[in-house]
């Protein structure tokens, strides 16, 4: 079976990954798990409830509606406490090669360290890496280890481990979700290794974003030792800041500071205790009533408008995350390019952003370079609502009436009420076709399954460290997971000449290309690019932050 495309690092039972995951798959966004969709008058019912319960007027700062920004941690750390933090239980076997929830990837993130880690602003960060540089033109990667790091059983880090894990990421019996997201750019066999601190990747083809695809946006790439069989939480060797203590795949999981950590006075916590909680108004519950300090995966319509209330402050994070409004450019009524622009010019996206997202995305504008992309072009014109041109289009096509049935999966729907209703809003009617997840996601991967043939879907898009993890698969002639069935010879020469550049300016120059051609020729509708938000208790504790796909970085976490 094919894999689809939608890791979600924040669902409770969402696989894939960078790459997507393997078998049925279930479709979701980074901030926008399937626990986020529910229904908008359930959680303003509980986010008030949860006001009520905070106490008095005088605890109800937040309620202007501003969002704490970053949690930072002024002055000396203090050392010492334990974070209690509150998460759904992982729904599969933590396993850092296949793993792909959110609680495990956080469980595993404690434990386990990257070569680099992507910081909140899609910035690269050393960590068992200290440097790394190109040659043959992006062809080769050389990457220079941490000297002195070691595992938590004793053992050196060193290039052997390194070249074992990416080997193993890219075995296909391992099944994992990695393994896509090199796909045609770096083949097993590829990794070599100069003495003990050196390892040197060899790619396909070049690729000036590789280095992203060996960070922690590739979030099975955690480092592990070179005779890593499995059974991660009954022997969890790692690098990272705590230790796993012990593990319960229905209560939760303990972990102790890590005394072998290669980062000198960090963590500043003895420890972090993770409980499970079945659904998100326990987990949101007990954030409020002090039994927990964070949570892993805070939901923005929950957690949001309880800022400042009672201590609890929510950061919040722009994400890459996305709903691909997709349309089959090979079928009617979609094979008029005036029809698809007139439906993304029939879409209100400030009101998708604030009907869906909790008002905390950022506007899209049917291309795939969000703002965080540093390659993002600044001059294509942003789409807003214009129903006279709507009218204009369809007219242009030769569509009196438009009508056509909209394929999606439990946790789009409200994404798909939405769009329902705003194009009813210009006379267009959209007849909802709701599919559980392992039918829009099933069947015949290369005819009949719904979320790739249907004539107009939603999939969503986890979020992805570089546009081309979107671009290739998603839009370039014959991707694996075009399901627009969109084909263009410029923007595939585009998309080929954008992964081997070598300056900014260059990239730059083909990302204006391909995004300019997704803006006109709209095979898929971007309304809007998620975010993701953590609340904690600021009372306690400084340092905790939101990242854009929910990872976890406690080694900084200090309490007050």
């Amino acid at each position: 079976m094919q894999e689809s495309p939608h890791p979600d690092p924040r669902g409770t039972s969402a696989p894939g990954g960078p790459g997507g995951p393997g078998g049925e798959v279930l479709s979701r966004l980074p901030g926008l798990s399937r626990r986020l969709f529910l229904g908008a008058a359930g959680g303003a019912a509980l986010t008030g409830l949860l006001a009520a319960c905070a106490g008095g007027a005088g605890d109800t700062a937040g309620a202007s509606g501003s969002r704490t920004v970053p949690a930072s941690a002024p002055g000396t750390p203090k050392t010492g406490g334990v974070l209690r933090a509150g998460s759904p239980p992982p729904p599969t076997a933590v396993d850092p090669v296949t793993m792909y929830d959110g609680s495990a990837i956080a469980i595993v993130q404690l434990v386990a360290d990257y070569l680099i880690w992507l910081d909140r602003d899609f910035k690269l960060v050393p960590r068992l890496a200290e440097k790394w540089e190109s040659e043959e033109g992006g062809r080769r990667w050389v990457f220079s280890l941490r000297e002195g790091v070691t595992f938590s059983d004793g053992t050196p880090l060193n290039a052997k481990a390194v070249k074992a894990t990416f080997d193993r990421l890219l075995d296909p019996k391992s099944k994992s979700a990695a393994a896509a997201a090199f796909d045609s750019v770096l083949a097993k066999g590829g990794i070599g290794v100069r003495g003990d601190s050196t390892v040197v990747f060899t790619l396909e083809r070049p690729f000036s974003d590789f280095p992203y695809l060996v960070s922690a946006g590739n979030y099975n790439a955690v480092i592990l030792k070179e005779d890593y069989a499995g059974d991660f939480t009954g022997r969890p060797v790692g690098t990272g800041p705590f230790l796993l203590e012990s593990y319960d795949a229905s209560s939760g999981a303990v972990f102790t500071r890590n005394p072998k950590y290669w980062e000198p006075g960090k963590p500043y916590l003895d420890g972090v205790r993770i409980t499970f909680y079945a659904d998100d108004q326990a987990d949101l519950l007990a954030l409020q009533s002090g039994e927990i300090d964070t949570q892993i995966l805070s939901r923005p319509a929950l957690a949001g408008p309880l800022d400042g209330v009672g201590g609890i402050t929510v950061d919040q994070v722009q994400g890459t995350g996305l709903t691909a409004f997709t349309l089959r450019v090979d079928q009617p009524p979609f094979d008029r390019k005036e029809v698809r622009q007139a439906i993304a010019y029939a879409l209100d996206r400030p009101g998708v952003n604030a009907g869906v997202y909790d008002g905390i995305g950022a506007l899209g504008n049917d291309h795939l370079f969000a703002a965080l992309f540093p390659a993002a072009p600044p001059d294509v014109p942003q789409r807003a609502k214009d129903p006279a041109k709507v009218a204009s289009l369809l007219a242009a096509a030769g569509v009196d009436r438009l009508s056509f049935a909209l394929t999606y999966d439990p946790p789009s729907k409200d994404y798909a009420l939405t769009v329902q209703d705003q194009l009813k809003q210009v006379g267009i009617e959209v007849e909802l076709d709701q599919r559980t997840s392992g039918d829009f996601y099933g069947g015949d991967q290369e005819k009949d399954t719904p979320w790739l043939f249907t004539p107009a879907n939603l999939v969503g898009w986890a979020g992805r460290a570089v546009p081309s993890q979107f671009v290739i698969p998603m839009v370039k002639s014959g991707g694996v997971w075009n399901g627009s069935k969109y084909a263009n010879p410029a923007l595939d020469a585009a998309t080929d000449a954008y992964d081997s550049a070598t300056t900014d300016e260059e990239r730059r120059a083909q990302a204006a290309i391909i995004a300019g051609a997704l803006h006109e020729d709209v095979p898929v509708i971007i309304a809007v690019w998620s975010g993701a938000v953590r609340a904690y208790d600021a009372k306690r504790f400084t340092g905790v932050s939101a990242h854009p796909s929910s990872y976890v970085d406690f080694s900084s976490v200090s309490r007050l």
